[in-house]
């Protein structure tokens, strides 16, 4: 069964009484505290459907299409405040955004497939900063390391960007690095060790039992 789509149009009611003691009410009564601000406009400081707009932001650089008392209003999500006990959404900014513009935005890294046998694909950046068209922001940019070799390095010039996106960060910037655990590094050169000592015992075990039959 397919999941039914969340709706990106909000309705956000304006709101003109300010403070903590109405934040709390608003949060009581299932709404979210928002500012929408940018491209020279005045702040408006608005109320959103908290259950909505909850689903709305679980994916990174969410794009809302407001309804701001009949006005609409199309904009990405910048910052989302929470309460680091209940991590209940506190407050949300939200940047005014215009179709077909080309915005900046931190793009999720995710790692798909498996390393060669022994090895691990460590991730050093977990976003790689883009330039992409505000209403075609892709959800990730995916790295692929099956099968790939200790030692090998992926950099941001390395990626496969989604169509109509760009770099901006360092091409040289390390996404991921493939390696062998250090443990198993560890292990590894314990069983040298060993295997060293065994064959040195036994060259001289071997030295010894020709003097003995050299002397003889």
């Amino acid at each position: 069964m397919a999941t039914k789509e969340i709706d990106s149009k909000v309705h956000a009611e304006v709101r003109e009484n300010f403070g903590k003691g109405f934040a709390r009410r608003l949060r009581a009564a299932g709404k979210i505290p928002a500012v929408i601000y940018g491209h020279g406009t005045t702040p408006v400081h608005v109320a959103l459907p908290g259950h909505q707009v909850a689903l709305l932001i679980r994916r990174a650089n969410a794009v809302l299409e407001l309804d701001v008392e009949g006005t609409e209003q199309l904009t990405l999500v910048k910052d989302v405040q929470k309460d680091p006990v209940h991590q209940i959404i506190e407050h949300i900014d939200l940047l005014v955004v215009k179709k077909g513009e080309k915005i900046q935005v931190d793009v999720p890294v995710s790692i798909i497939g498996e390393s060669a046998p022994g090895t691990i694909a460590a991730q050093d950046a977990n976003t790689v900063l883009l330039e992409v068209e505000a209403t075609h922001i892709p959800e990730r940019v995916e790295v692929d390391v099956e099968g790939l070799e200790e030692g090998t390095h992926i950099t941001a010039a390395d990626l496969t960007l989604p169509k109509g996106s760009s770099l901006v960060v360092d091409p040289e910037t390390l996404i991921v690095a493939i390696s062998i655990p250090s443990a198993t590094l560890a292990a590894e050169d314990e069983i040298a060790e060993a295997d060293a000592a065994v064959a040195a015992e036994q060259a001289e075990e071997a030295e010894e039992a020709k003097e003995e039959s050299d002397s003889e």
